[in-house]
Protein backbone atom coordinates (compact mmCIF):
# COMPACT_ATOMS: atom_id res chain seq x y z
CA UNK A 1 0.00 0.00 0.00
CA UNK A 2 0.92 3.61 -0.82
CA UNK A 3 -0.14 7.09 0.59
CA UNK A 4 -0.03 10.36 -1.56
CA UNK A 5 -0.16 13.39 1.15
CA UNK A 6 -2.03 16.19 -0.51
CA UNK A 7 -1.39 19.64 0.38
CA UNK A 8 -2.91 19.88 3.61
CA UNK A 9 -1.29 16.69 5.40
CA UNK A 10 2.31 18.00 3.94
CA UNK A 11 2.08 21.44 5.36
CA UNK A 12 0.38 19.96 8.99
CA UNK A 13 4.20 18.21 8.66
CA UNK A 14 5.68 21.20 8.29
CA UNK A 15 3.72 22.92 11.31
CA UNK A 16 4.03 19.83 13.56
CA UNK A 17 6.81 17.42 12.68
CA UNK A 18 5.88 15.55 15.42
CA UNK A 19 2.00 15.22 15.45
CA UNK A 20 -0.62 13.01 13.91
CA UNK A 21 0.70 12.81 10.43
CA UNK A 22 4.38 11.38 11.74
CA UNK A 23 2.66 8.89 13.58
CA UNK A 24 1.01 7.59 10.63
CA UNK A 25 4.26 7.71 8.91
CA UNK A 26 5.50 5.24 11.32
CA UNK A 27 2.92 3.17 10.96
CA UNK A 28 3.23 2.98 7.60
CA UNK A 29 6.96 3.21 6.96
CA UNK A 30 8.18 6.09 5.13
CA UNK A 31 8.90 4.40 1.91
CA UNK A 32 4.83 4.18 1.54
CA UNK A 33 4.50 7.68 1.78
CA UNK A 34 5.10 10.17 -1.38
CA UNK A 35 3.51 13.15 -2.71
CA UNK A 36 2.83 14.67 -6.05
CA UNK A 37 4.30 17.51 -8.11
CA UNK A 38 0.81 19.64 -7.70
CA UNK A 39 1.61 19.08 -3.94
CA UNK A 40 5.21 20.27 -4.66
CA UNK A 41 4.13 23.52 -6.80
CA UNK A 42 1.58 24.27 -3.70
CA UNK A 43 3.83 24.13 -1.38
CA UNK A 44 6.79 26.25 -3.10
CA UNK A 45 4.32 28.73 -3.86
CA UNK A 46 2.35 29.11 -0.30
CA UNK A 47 6.12 29.65 1.07
CA UNK A 48 6.94 32.22 -2.24
CA UNK A 49 3.49 34.12 -1.45
CA UNK A 50 4.65 34.68 2.30
CA UNK A 51 8.16 35.40 1.44
CA UNK A 52 9.64 33.35 4.59
CA UNK A 53 13.18 32.33 4.56
CA UNK A 54 12.37 29.95 7.09
CA UNK A 55 9.51 28.52 5.39
CA UNK A 56 11.17 27.70 2.24
CA UNK A 57 14.09 25.96 4.11
CA UNK A 58 11.22 23.78 5.74
CA UNK A 59 9.42 23.33 2.81
CA UNK A 60 12.77 22.15 0.89
CA UNK A 61 13.81 19.90 3.43
CA UNK A 62 10.17 18.19 4.15
CA UNK A 63 10.34 17.69 -0.10
CA UNK A 64 13.82 16.33 0.16
CA UNK A 65 12.73 13.85 2.57
CA UNK A 66 9.49 12.78 0.48
CA UNK A 67 9.38 11.25 -2.89
CA UNK A 68 7.99 13.50 -5.19
CA UNK A 69 6.27 11.87 -8.00
CA UNK A 70 5.82 13.64 -11.38
CA UNK A 71 2.79 13.39 -13.42
CA UNK A 72 2.55 11.09 -16.13
CA UNK A 73 0.75 8.65 -18.33
CA UNK A 74 -2.38 7.46 -17.67
CA UNK A 75 -2.96 10.49 -14.92
CA UNK A 76 -3.87 12.41 -18.66
CA UNK A 77 -6.92 9.41 -18.40
CA UNK A 78 -8.07 9.64 -14.86
CA UNK A 79 -8.54 13.65 -15.36
CA UNK A 80 -10.85 13.65 -18.03
CA UNK A 81 -12.81 11.20 -16.42
CA UNK A 82 -12.44 12.49 -13.00
CA UNK A 83 -13.24 16.11 -14.62
CA UNK A 84 -15.99 14.79 -16.82
CA UNK A 85 -18.17 13.16 -14.45
CA UNK A 86 -17.59 15.55 -11.91
CA UNK A 87 -18.73 18.01 -14.12
CA UNK A 88 -22.21 15.96 -15.34
CA UNK A 89 -22.84 15.68 -11.41
CA UNK A 90 -22.83 19.62 -11.03
CA UNK A 91 -19.72 18.81 -8.22
CA UNK A 92 -16.32 19.79 -10.01
CA UNK A 93 -13.62 20.15 -7.46
CA UNK A 94 -10.43 22.93 -8.11
CA UNK A 95 -8.19 22.17 -10.86
CA UNK A 96 -5.23 21.33 -8.28
CA UNK A 97 -7.55 18.56 -6.34
CA UNK A 98 -8.25 17.24 -9.70
CA UNK A 99 -4.84 16.99 -10.94
CA UNK A 100 -3.76 15.01 -7.22
CA UNK A 101 -6.69 13.00 -7.44
CA UNK A 102 -6.14 12.11 -11.21
CA UNK A 103 -2.32 11.53 -9.75
CA UNK A 104 -3.30 9.61 -6.60
CA UNK A 105 -6.17 7.59 -9.16
CA UNK A 106 -3.95 6.61 -11.88
CA UNK A 107 -0.98 5.51 -9.44
CA UNK A 108 -3.82 3.15 -7.61
CA UNK A 109 -2.37 5.19 -4.24
CA UNK A 110 -4.68 6.25 -1.13
CA UNK A 111 -4.51 10.02 -1.18
CA UNK A 112 -4.24 11.06 2.19
CA UNK A 113 -5.84 14.16 2.94
CA UNK A 114 -8.14 16.48 5.58
CA UNK A 115 -10.30 17.81 2.24
CA UNK A 116 -12.39 14.49 2.39
CA UNK A 117 -15.63 16.54 1.22
CA UNK A 118 -14.31 17.31 -2.47
CA UNK A 119 -11.69 14.17 -2.75
CA UNK A 120 -14.66 11.46 -1.55
CA UNK A 121 -16.94 12.59 -4.32
CA UNK A 122 -13.87 11.18 -6.65
CA UNK A 123 -15.15 7.26 -8.07
CA UNK A 124 -12.48 4.78 -7.63
CA UNK A 125 -10.46 7.14 -5.36
CA UNK A 126 -9.14 5.92 -1.99
CA UNK A 127 -9.25 8.34 0.63
CA UNK A 128 -7.71 8.39 4.43
CA UNK A 129 -7.75 11.45 6.66
CA UNK A 130 -4.33 11.46 8.99
CA UNK A 131 -5.36 14.62 10.99
CA UNK A 132 -8.78 13.48 12.73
Amino acid sequence: MRYLLDTNVMSDLIKNPAGKVTGHIRRVGEDAVCTSIVVAGELRYGAAKKGSAKLTRRVEDLLADVAVLPLDAPTDVDYGDIRAALEAAGQPIGGNDLLIAAHARALGVTLVTANEREFRRVQGLVVENWLE
